[in-house]
C-alpha cells in the first residue's frame, strides 16, 4: 500500500491533499509542526490511515523522521505574510531539505508547491526565495513534480474572505492593482493535480490556473455581487500604498498589508502560454463562480440562512 508523507498537511491546500489521498487508499503521514492541532485530519480516512506526525521544514532530524519508508512525499508548506529571512528559511532551504532527504530516504516522487511567477528578479522576496526553492527541489530530486498555482480559492482562503470581511465592516473598499491579471484556481483543483502528478513517470513544472483570467478589480466586484453587498470603491495609488507598506513593516506586529504583498500585486498571475497546466494533469479546472457562493454567502447582510423577504 502506497505510503505518502504530506508537509504542511494541516494547512489550506495540505488538508485537501490528505483528504483525496485517503480517498485512493493511501496511508498517509501529515506532517506538522503541532501534530495536536492536525487531529481533525484523521477521519479522513480509516482508522490508523491518516497519521499527524511532527514534521518541521527547518529541522533535519525532524524531516528524516517524517519522510522515512515513504514511497512519495508532498511539500506543501507555504506562506506569502513572512519576512525576507522566513521566505528563505521555509520556502529555499525547506524545501530543498524536504527533497533531499526524501530523496535519500527512497522516496520514488516528490511534488512541490511553489507559485506561478516564480522568479529571482520579482522585487518580492516571497517570489524570490519561491523561485530558489523551485531550483533547489531540481538539484536535489531531478524528477520532482513543481505544481505552481495562481491566486488559490476555496473555503478557508485568504482572498476572498478577506474581501468578504472588508466589504461586511467598512463603509468603502480600497483597490490596490486594481489591473492587475489573476486567474484564481480552486484549492480542490489543486489537491487533485499534487495526487495526479504522483502518478506520473516523469518530472516537470505545471502552471495551476482557473478557466478564467480576471483583473484584480473585477474579482472585488464579483465578491460585492455574491456578499450582497456594494461598497464604492477607492483606487490606491501604488506609490503611497508601498510607502505605507514600508512603514509598516517596521512594526512588531502582523500588518494586513506588508511591503511584500505590495511586490506581489504589481504582476500579473497568470498561466503562461502554452505552459503545462491542469488539462494536462487530466484535471477541467472548476470556476470561480460555481465554488465561491459556497461560501462567500456568509458575508451577507442577513447571513447564511436569511429567510427570503415575504412579498
Amino acid at each position: 500500500m502506497e505510503r505518502v508523507t504530506v508537509f504542511g498537511g494541516s494547512g489550506f491546500v495540505g488538508r485537501y491533499i490528505v483528504q483525496r489521498l485517503a480517498a485512493r487508499g493511501s496511508i498517509v503521514r501529515a506532517a506538522v509542526r503541532n501534530p495536536e492541532k492536525a487531529l481533525f485530519l484523521k477521519p479522513m480516512g480509516a482508522v490508523g490511515q491518516v497519521a499527524p506526525v511532527h514534521g518541521d521544514v527547518r529541522s533535519e532530524g525532524s524531516v528524516l523522521s517524517a519522510v522515512r519508508d515513504a514511497d512519495a512525499v508532498i511539500n506543501a508548506v507555504g506562506f506569502w505574510n513572512g519576512s525576507g529571512n522566513s521566505f528563505d528559511t521555509v520556502h529555499r532551504q525547506g524545501a530543498a531539505r524536504v527533497a533531499r532527504l526524501s530523496r535519500e530516504a527512497g522516496a520514488r516522487r516528490f511534488v512541490h508547491l511553489s507559485g506561478i511567477g516564480a522568479t529571482e528578479t520579482s522585487p518580492s522576496k516571497y517570489v524570490v526565495a519561491r523561485a530558489r526553492g523551485d531550483r533547489a527541489v531540481f538539484e536535489a530530486f531531478e524528477e520532482a513534480v513543481v505544481l505552481q498555482p495562481s491566486v488559490i480559492f476555496g473555503q478557508e482562503d485568504r482572498f476572498f474572505n478577506p474581501i468578504g470581511r472588508i466589504l461586511k465592516n467598512a463603509p468603502v473598499f480600497p483597490v490596490i492593482a486594481g489591473d492587475t491579471r489573476l486567474q484564481p484556481v480552486y484549492v480542490g483543483d489543486v489537491a487533485d493535480a499534487a495526487v495526479a502528478a504522483l502518478d506520473r513517470p516523469e518530472g516537470g513544472t505545471f502552471q495551476l490556473g482557473g478557466p478564467q483570467v480576471y483583473r484584480h478589480a473585477d474579482l472585488i466586484g464579483l465578491a460585492m455581487t455574491l456578499c450582497e453587498r456594494q461598497r464604492p470603491r477607492i483606487d490606491m495609488p501604488m506609490g503611497p500604498v508601498s510607502l505605507l507598506a514600508r512603514v509598516l513593516d517596521l512594526l512588531p506586529v502582523p500588518t494586513p498589508i506588508s511591503g511584500d504583498t505590495v511586490a506581489l500585486l504589481r504582476d500579473d498571475n497568470v498561466v503562461g502560454e502554452g505552459a503545462p497546466d491542469l488539462l494536462s494533469l487530466g484535471i477541467t479546472p472548476m470556476a470561480v463562480e460555481a465554488i465561491a457562493p459556497t461560501y462567500l454567502d456568509q458575508y451577507r447582510p442577513r447571513g447564511r440562512f436569511r429567510r427570503a423577504k415575504m412579498a
